[in-house]
């Protein structure tokens, strides 16, 4: 689909880093945003940035019950719902001797069990509407095996694994679902690595920028109807992979 002209697209983590990419690069190509994340400042700000009758819903995806709350507002708003990006995550790397286990259930609460929630409270919609794209943000982290990176990449392995699957259960319906798999990209989660003291990926590794990844996302998501995209890996044009 060339031109997304009146789609109703739904990118969680949207406040910043590749959500606010993402959402800017589906509404160049037509689409209204449902803007999801924690900050209802920046989110309000970029919904009026991106017109289009653009809205922002503040929300935890970590909390279980946010999914169908979420859900059940875009129906209510907009009566449909035609693009869910699930971005939203969070990344804590760290070798065991110093794993904090309390960011465990948080991880898992975020990078796996709200796509899920989101995957397929989405996914009953778009298949009873006979049309719909799932787009899940995994990492290239995902097929990589490196110290203190267990529980990211291992989450990130399960989100791949129900993508596929849901994918394969969907086939015929109408409704893709796709994975865009990053590379290093300069985001606020290293950031957030740096202000805890731990050295940021991107300090030592060719990173890409937001907007690289929301280019992926834009293909997927204005594909043909004959096709579905099942993976996209981007990697940095000076990295070795």
């Amino acid at each position: 689909m060339d031109n997304l002209e009146g789609q109703i697209a739904i990118v969680t983590g949207a406040s910043s880093g590749i959500g606010a990419a993402s959402a800017r690069a589906l509404a160049e190509a037509g689409a209204t945003l449902v803007l999801v994340a924690r900050r209802a400042d920046r989110l309000t700000e970029l919904a009026e940035e991106l017109g289009r009758g653009s809205t922002a819903f503040a929300a935890d995806m970590a909390d279980p019950d946010a999914p169908q709350k979420l859900h059940d507002f875009v129906l209510d708003r907009f009566g449909r719902a035609d693009i869910l990006v699930n971005n939203a995550g969070m990344l804590h790397a760290a070798p065991i001797d110093t794993f904090d286990l309390d960011q465990l259930r948080p991880m898992i609460a975020i990078n796996y069990e709200a796509v899920v929630r989101a995957s397929t409270l989405f996914a009953r919609t778009m298949k009873a509407a006979g049309r719909g794209q799932i787009i899940n943000i995994s990492s290239i982290g995902a097929n990589i095996a490196a110290p203190g990176v267990g529980v990211y990449g291992g989450l990130k392995r399960a989100l791949e694994a129900f993508s596929d699957c849901l994918r394969v259960e969907l086939a015929g319906s109408g409704v893709k679902v796709g994975i865009v798999a990053p590379g290093t990209t300069s985001t606020e989660i290293f950031e957030d690595m740096k202000a805890r003291g731990q050295p940021a990926w991107d300090s030592s590794i060719p990173a890409m920028q937001p907007r690289d990844i929301a280019e992926a996302v834009a293909v997927i998501a204005r594909q043909s109807e004959r096709t579905n995209i099942a993976r996209i890996q981007v990697y940095a044009a000076a990295d070795s992979h």
